[in-house]
């Protein structure tokens, strides 16, 4: 019998029946959620659910849950263990938000049910949604201008919600009534616990059918038929060292120059370790990650190079981190930690990129970064006017495979379980309307197999007061990366057209509390994802059909890929390939490319000031970072940038 085969005991029909029960008992937690939540943020799965053991570990996880939380949902599990561990009774629901008891973020609240089978508790259940709205300094609850969670949010550590089944409508109308949307907090707290409810049923009735003894030692033999696969998988990987480092933006109390995330993966028999020494220490800014979210990165980026097997405990046991704390991947209370989806991403694609290397195969290049928008204010659109929260995410670009393009328009690696929101139900409950949401032209890292397609979102204010914008973001400078010789894509970032000027404003991908006017029109891009392998060993064929779905457009088709074409019939997408142009061009850039790599930085600068290139022509083709409002040249920035591109971009070229 194989390492994969052995089930503790249990028949393989039982086992199976048991392993994909318990899922399905996380999905329809999934589907009580849906049908009952409040808040359009949770509605549009932002959320997740567990099914953990008497111990706390992860049994089961939902087919469609947000990568970020499921790493994180044992920890706090456990925390609420460890604080009612003697008192709990049947009918009781916890509640916990606390990132430094190995949560997320304040935003994602859980709330937690012990299973009991007459007087023992035989597992939990726990849902965790995340609410629009803790509290803190701005509407959302995202102050990048944070050093200290005091700012931030309203921190739940483990409290009672339900005491026996009697709700504790004291303690849900005091955290409530610290928020600005009350009223959805309430009816997410009854949804929320509805759903721990519908998965103690279902729990219920397969020890009504199988017996108690028999349900828990398929909770067990789950996780340990998990931990044996990937054992055995990992043992028959060669044992080995690799090391990467990638980029937060910028620390916005500090100067310019990036902030370092140092990854090192050693293979060593059926163990992989993870060591973060030399990352940068924490900022003055929430773009730090306390320890729970940095082990639900490390998770979550090598489970997607072992997608098959189902995700619990079992999969946390075979690797393990080392984390120097009071870094910027290890953050101790009270250091802001609400915007730690920005080092988190940078984990995931520093995995995806050592990983990438072991199995080829499944290689892929950095994929965009996740944006949070947050507007908020009062709806003049009726007479009571009351708080509106504007809390918008986007879809963007995968990286580019080893063989295929990236995704287009795709949720982000952070949470792929996530919605698009629709702009319908946005307009309905915010005075917002959209004017613009399609794919963004060029925004594809170039490749031999080039990034997923990124969009651009534009809106305007309609009657609203006191209203202000926050944008959550990053990768304007750390922009998203190709692999394998393959080229970045485009900075992200926010711009405001100001009514009251008829002038646009950049705010660039990090601030937060700026007063916005009704009439006022914001845009956004979200980059897609890096390319993979060189440019110029694309199928010309290929890049013809890209500008034909105008993903590519014919200026950067001839730049990025060297394929020139003639335009026969715009109108109905008719281009022909300049075959001895093409030729020409290519071979133009083979020869040129290396030196505008490490061309002066000042150089371009003044070019893009003067409009003779834009920021795809800085960061493509010059690896150059400027500011990209004045124009002027981050020198730190640009240095650290061109390292990265020539290790991951330059040094696979074949001149």
């Amino acid at each position: 019998m194989s390492a994969e085969t052995n089930f503790n005991g249990l028949d393989p029909v039982t086992f199976e029946v048991l392993k994909n029960s318990f899922i399905t008992s996380v999905d329809q937690m999934a589907e009580q959620i849906l049908r009952t939540c409040y808040s359009f943020v949770i509605y549009n799965r932002d959320f997740s659910s567990a099914l953990h053991d008497a111990e706390g570990n992860s049994v089961a996880q939902g087919t469609q849950d947000i990568a970020v939380h499921v790493g994180t949902l044992h920890f706090t599990c456990k925390a609420v263990i460890e604080a009612f561990r003697d008192e709990m009774l049947p009918g009781d629901v916890y509640a916990i938000n606390d990132p430094y008891a190995g949560g997320t973020h304040f935003s994602d609240v859980r709330l937690i049910r012990p299973i009991f089978d007459e007087d023992d508790i035989i597992g939990f259940a726990q849902s965790n949604g995340h609410w629009s709205d803790l509290g803190g300094s701005v509407p959302g609850s995202f102050d990048v201008a944070a050093k200290d969670m005091f700012r931030e949010a309203v921190r739940i550590t483990p409290i009672r919600l339900f005491h026996g089944g009697r709700f504790c409508k004291d303690v849900a109308n005091m955290i409530a009534a610290n928020t600005r949307d009350p009223r959805s907090i309430i009816g997410d707290i009854h949804a929320q616990a509805q759903a721990t409810n519908v998965a103690e049923r279902d729990i219920l009735r397969l020890v009504k059918k199988y017996g108690r003894k028999t349900v828990v030692d398929g909770m067990a033999a789950v996780q340990d038929y998990v931990e044996r696969a990937m054992r055995h998988r990992i043992a028959a990987l060669p044992d080995g060292v690799w090391e990467t480092v990638d980029y937060i933006d910028r620390d916005p109390a500090a100067g310019e120059g990036m902030i370092p995330i140092r990854v090192k993966m050693t293979i060593k028999g059926d163990k992989v370790h993870y060591d973060f020494t030399g990352s940068h220490p924490t900022i003055g800014s929430i773009y730090n990650s306390a320890p729970g979210a940095t082990f639900s990165a490390v998770a979550a980026g090598m489970k997607t190079f072992f997608p098959d097997l189902p995700l619990n405990s079992g999969f946390y046991r075979i690797f393990d981190i080392t984390a120097p704390e009071n870094s910027v991947v290890s953050a101790q209370w009270p250091v802001a930690v609400t915007g730690f989806l920005m080092p988190f991403e940078k984990i995931m694609n520093s995995i995806y990129e050592m990983w990438s290397k072991i199995l080829p195969e499944r290689a892929i290049s950095c994929s965009f970064n996740l944006e949070y928008l947050l507007t908020g204010g009062l709806d003049a659109r009726t007479p009571e006017k009351p708080i509106f929260m504007f809390y918008d995410w986007l879809p963007g670009g995968w990286g580019g495979r080893n063989g295929k393009d990236g995704c287009n328009v795709t949720t982000a690696c952070f949470g792929t379980g996530l919605m698009a929101q629709p702009v319908e139900g946005q307009e309905r409950v915010n005075p917002v309307l959209t004017t613009k949401f399609e794919i963004k032209r060029d925004s594809s890292g170039p490749g031999k197999f080039r990034g997923g397609a990124g969009v651009e979102k534009a809106s305007i204010l309609l009657e609203a007061e006191k209203t202000v914008i926050s944008y959550i973001c990053d990768r304007e400078r750390a922009v998203v990366f190709g692999t394998n010789g393959g080229l970045p894509s485009m900075p992200h970032g926010l711009s405001i057209y100001r009514a009251a000027t008829g002038k646009e404003e950049w705010l660039g991908s990090v601030f937060s509390d700026v007063s916005i006017e009704t009439g006022d029109i914001f845009s956004r891009p979200t980059a897609g994802g890096g390319g993979f392998g060189d440019p110029l060993e694309r199928d010309p064929e290929r890049v013809r059909e890209d500008v034909i779905d105008d993903y590519v457009s014919i200026e950067r088709a001839r730049k990025d890929y060297g394929v020139v074409l003639k335009p026969i019939d715009v109108e109905l997408g008719e281009y022909e390939i300049d075959a001895a142009a093409t030729k020409a061009e290519r071979a133009d850039i083979r020869a040129k490319r290396q030196a505008w790599a490490t061309s002066d930085p000042q150089a371009i600068s003044d070019k893009y000031k003067a409009g003779e290139l834009d920021a795809m022509d800085a960061v493509r083709r010059y690896a150059v970072i400027l500011d990209w409002d004045s124009g002027e040249v981050l020198p730190e920035t640009t240095a650290q940038f061109r390292e990265m591109f020539q290790k991951r971009t330059a040094a696979h070229w074949r001149d």
